[in-house]
C-alpha cells in the first residue's frame, strides 16, 4: 500500500528536518524543500497529500505555497507554521483555505495528531469522489502521484477555451479524462457529444460530424443536423483522431477555422460554437511524416496536449480502481456473492502489467465477480484470471535464445503477442507500437514465401 507523501516547507533546513523525522517515524512518505518557489514547483508536478509550510520565507512564502496547493486537483491541504506572535496572519492563512496552523516552537504531538486527521479526511474524500463516480461522475479513481498530477493539468485545462489533444494508450481512460474537463469546465451545462473516428466509416463520418440534407447521397431520407451543431455551447470530443480519413481531415480543419459548418449537400453552412477535444493512441508526428494525418491539423489541435499515463506507471492506482469496479458490478448486480478482495490477491493485480489499462483492469474484474467462488476473491482466482504475459523470459526456455538468430526471436515474439491478443492484428500493433500495416505486410510475405 502506498505510503501518504507530505512536503515540509521552510527556508531552515534544521527547522524542516527536525519535523520530517518524526512523520517519517510515523510511517510517512517526508520530503523537504528549502524554498516556497521549490515548493510550488513540486506541486505543480507532483502535488503530495499533505503539506506543512512556514510563512515567512523570502521571495514565494507560505501565502504563495498554499495559493499553489489549492489549484491543484483536488486541493491539497496545508498546515502553516509561523512564530509566536504573528498569529493574525496565521488566522488570515485560515482564511484563505489553510487546514490548520501552528505557533514555533509547535508541541509534536499535536502536529502528529492533526497530521493524522487531515490525512483520513483525504482519504475519505477520496472515497466520496469514486462513489459519485459509481452513480456516473467523472472523478478519476486513484491515489498515484501521476493520477494526481492529471488531474490537477485537468483542472488548469478545463477553463481555457483552447483544443485539447489527449494522448494515451488504448484502454487508459481518455475519454473519461475528456469528459473531466468537460464537467470542469463552464461549458458543463452544455452537451458532452463523443464520437469514435475508427467505428465510422469515412463517408458517413462526415454525415455524423456535419449533419446532411434530404437527399444529399443514398438513403438520406431525411435531413440530419450533425455531432458539431448538437453539440453546439458544448464540447465535441473527438476519440481516435488518428483514424479519420486524410480528406475527412482537411473538412474538419475548414470548421475549426471558420467556425462555420455546412451539412453534406447543403449550400449554405451555419456557425458553431463547440470546444474540440480530441483523443488518439497513434503517434501523430510519425503519421504526418507517413502522410497519413495532416500538419495544420494536428497543429490545431495540438494546443493543449494531456498525457494520460498508462496503468502500469500507476501501480498505486490498481487496488482502489479493482475494488471500484467490484462495488460497481455489486451495484448492477446485488445477487453477487463476492464482497471484497484478499490481500494476496489485491497483491497479485497490482503486479501484472495491464497491457490493455483500466479497461482490461474492469474486465478482468467483471469476470472475478462472476465466477469467485467465496465472498472473498482469493489469490488463486485472480492469478488464474491473469493471462500468461507475452513479454519476458517465458517466450524462450534457458539456453535456447542463444541459438535463436535475432530474427527468429522477432518472430517468436510477434507470434506471442498476436496469439495473446486472439489474432486481433490491430490490438497487436498497438501492443507492439508499430504500424498496423506492418503487420498485414509481413502476413503477405509469409503467404508468398509459402506458394513458392
Amino acid at each position: 500500500m502506498r505510503k501518504p507523501h507530505i512536503l515540509v516547507v521552510d527556508d531552515h533546513e534544521e527547522m524542516a528536518q527536525l519535523l520530517a523525522e518524526p512523520l517519517r517515524d510515523e510511517g510517512y512518505e517526508v520530503q523537504t524543500c528549502s524554498s516556497g518557489a521549490e515548493a510550488v514547483r513540486r506541486l505543480s508536478s507532483e502535488p503530495p497529500d499533505l503539506v506543512v509550510s512556514d510563512l515567512r520565507m523570502k521571495d514565494v512564502d507560505g501565502f504563495d505555497v498554499l495559493a499553489a496547493a489549492r489549484r491543484c486537483a483536488p486541493p491539497v491541504p496545508v498546515f502553516i507554521m509561523t512564530a509566536f506572535g504573528a498569529v493574525e496572519s496565521a488566522v488570515e492563512a485560515i482564511k484563505r483555505g489553510a487546514a490548520h496552523y501552528f505557533t514555533k516552537p509547535f508541541v509534536l504531538a499535536e502536529v502528529l495528531v492533526f497530521v493524522r486527521r487531515a490525512l483520513e479526511q483525504s482519504a475519505l474524500s477520496a472515497e466520496n469522489r469514486a462513489l459519485r463516480a459509481l452513480q456516473g461522475g467523472t472523478s478519476l479513481v486513484g491515489r498515484s502521484r501521476a493520477l494526481r498530477h492529471l488531474e490537477s493539468h485537468m483542472q488548469r485545462v478545463a477553463d481555457s477555451p483552447l483544443a485539447v489533444l489527449i494522448r494515451g494508450e488504448s484502454g487508459s481512460g481518455k475519454e473519461l479524462v475528456a469528459r473531466g474537463i468537460h464537467e470542469l469546465g463552464p461549458r458543463r451545462s452544455r452537451p458532452f457529444v463523443a464520437v469514435n473516428c475508427s467505428a465510422v466509416s469515412g463517408t458517413l463520418l462526415e454525415s455524423e460530424l456535419f449533419g446532411h440534407v434530404k437527399g444529399a447521397f443514398t438513403g438520406a431520407t431525411g435531413p440530419r443536423r450533425g455531432l458539431f451543431v448538437e453539440a453546439d455551447g458544448g464540447t465535441l470530443f473527438l476519440d481516435e483522431i488518428g483514424d479519420m480519413a486524410v480528406e475527412l481531415q482537411a473538412r474538419l480543419l475548414r470548421v475549426l477555422q471558420d467556425g462555420m459548418v455546412r451539412p453534406v449537400g447543403a449550400d449554405l453552412a451555419r456557425p458553431t460554437d463547440v470546444r474540440i477535444v480530441a483523443a488518439t493512441h497513434q503517434d501523430l508526428e510519425k503519421n504526418i511524416t507517413t502522410g497519413s494525418f495532416r500538419a495544420d491539423l494536428f497543429y490545431r489541435l495540438n494546443v493543449v496536449r494531456v498525457e494520460v499515463p498508462p496503468l502500469r506507471d500507476r501501480s498505486e492506482d490498481i487496488a482502489p480502481l479493482a475494488e471500484h469496479f467490484l462495488a460497481r458490478a455489486r451495484q448492477r448486480s446485488p445477487h453477487l456473492r463476492v464482497s471484497g478482495f484478499s490481500a494476496e490477491a489485491l497483491s497479485t493485480l497490482e503486479r501484472f502489467s495491464w497491457p490493455g489499462n483500466v479497461r482490461e483492469l474492469e474486465n478482468a474484474v467483471e469476470r472475478l465477480c462472476l465466477f469467485a467462488s467465496g465472498e472473498r476473491i482469493s489469490e488463486e482466482e485472480a492469478r488464474a484470471e491473469l493471462p500468461a504475459s507475452p513479454v519476458g523470459p517465458q517466450l524462450v526456455s534457458e539456453g535456447t535464445a542463444a541459438r535463436w538468430t535475432l530474427r527468429r526471436l522477432e518472430e517468436e515474439y510477434i507470434n506471442a503477442v498476436l496469439a495473446e491478443c486472439g489474432g486481433n492484428k490491430s490490438r497487436a500493433a498497438e501492443f507492439l507500437g508499430i504500424d498496423v500495416s506492418t503487420l498485414h505486410r509481413r502476413e503477405r510475405a509469409k503467404q508468398g514465401e509459402t506458394q513458392e
